[in-house]
């Protein structure tokens, strides 16, 4: 296939250079400048876009996917597929998705979850909003990217899975973080409470895959001195876009709403640039008096 791959930062690039290597013409655009392996650079996104079988944008936030759409979506031709990687908001993406579908385009939101390793092994998981003949077209491509796609329902149903999905895991990992700053304080040994909680009921991915904990567990970023996996910015916009949602459809998230306050305050203090798993080292610190 003719692919346009727009937005080469650290997930685009090597999702781009995995679809070249696996035999795709690839062009890429970024506004930064920066490429990826295997793919042809193009001086705009409508230059990448042109002639597309598919078009792929890995992008920041709802408002610069809406901008960068309103330029590729004139310059694909009708019957390719747009399909958007990006983690922005639904009404964003169910917008870009109207926008496609008049212009006679096929659209698919597919934000993905496995962070940086999961995009350079081909490791990701999508998960896709569109319809059936949008998602068909699309699969060839998340099979190269990523091993798993789960088409989720209409435009939109990938943001709102990768929401609430983000929600859980930004809530579990505090929790996760408060029992072992408690296990600390009471004395109990940091890979009994490992070797406990994760064949227990307390069970999770925080703890059982990405322990915050180092030298507990599998390897994660905390044995890296917290250097991003996931960073914490990242999170908090993934919790912010939850509460959003949330507040769109009049749910009732409490956890989610202290998860967000307390991410803001950990990426407004020492957490900018550290792991999302970063915030036990903060809590091991901090007493009854500094809730």
């Amino acid at each position: 296939m003719k692919i346009g791959f727009i937005g080469l930062g650290n997930m685009g690039a090597p999702m781009a250079k995995n679809l070249a290597a696996a035999g795709h013409d690839v062009t890429g655009f970024d506004v930064a400048g920066t490429t990826a392996e295997g793919c042809t650079v193009a001086a705009s996104g409508p230059e990448a876009a042109a002639g597309a079988d598919a078009v792929i944008t890995m992008l920041p936030n709802g408002d610069i996917l809406r901008a960068v759409a309103a330029e590729l979506i004139p310059a694909m031709a009708p019957g390719a597929v747009l399909i958007d990687c990006s983690t922005v908001d639904v009404e964003s993406a169910r917008a870009v998705a109207d926008q496609a579908a008049d212009a006679g385009l096929l659209f698919v939101d597919a934000p993905v979850s496995g962070g940086i390793g999961g995009a350079a092994g081909g490791t990701l998981t999508f998960m896709a909003g569109g319809s059936d003949d949008a998602f068909a077209k699309a699969v060839p491509l998340f099979d190269i990217m990523g091993q798993k796609a789960v088409h989720c329902g209409d435009a939109g149903a990938g943001q709102a899975a990768k929401i609430c999905n983000n929600m859980i895991l930004g809530i579990t990992m505090i929790g996760t973080c408060e029992a072992f700053a408690l296990a600390d304080k009471l004395g109990l040994d940091r890979q009994k409470m490992f070797d406990v909680v994760s064949t227990s009921s307390g069970y999770s991915w925080t703890m059982n895959a990405y322990c915050p904990a180092p030298g507990v567990g599998p390897t994660s970023p905390a044995d890296n001195d917290y250097k991003p996996g996931f960073a914490a910015e990242l999170m908090l916009k993934d919790l912010r876009l939850s509460q959003q949602a949330a507040e769109a459809a009049d749910a009732a998230t409490p956890l989610g709403a202290h998860a967000t306050a307390f991410y803001d305050a950990f990426v407004s203090g020492d957490g900018k640039g550290m792991d999302f798993s970063a915030v036990l080292p903060l809590l091991a610190k901090m007493t009854r008096k500094d809730m």
